[in-house]
């Protein structure tokens, strides 16, 4: 356990950060399950949607969600 109070803080907002990345990083993963059931371009589109928004909020690199919509793309195709 933490024993400064600074590391106190930063533990309690470390908490609270992993509750939303594991959100964002769900949603993300949904909406591409969605996408690989359907084979849609909606579903693509909004698979599209939350991969960028995970990687905007920094909960997956930029390289992997351009990874991801790549391979996407190609089951479009």
């Amino acid at each position: 356990m933490p024993i400064t109070k600074s590391a106190i803080k930063k533990f309690r907002a470390d908490k609270k950060k992993a509750i939303f990345n594991k959100a964002t990083r769900t949603k993300a993963k949904s909406a591409i399950e969605t996408f690989k059931g359907l084979l849609t371009l909606e579903s693509l589109g909004k698979a599209f949607s939350a991969v960028d928004r995970a990687a905007k909020k920094g909960v997956i690199k930029k390289g992997k969600a351009d990874r991801i919509k790549a391979r996407l793309s190609k089951k479009v195709k």
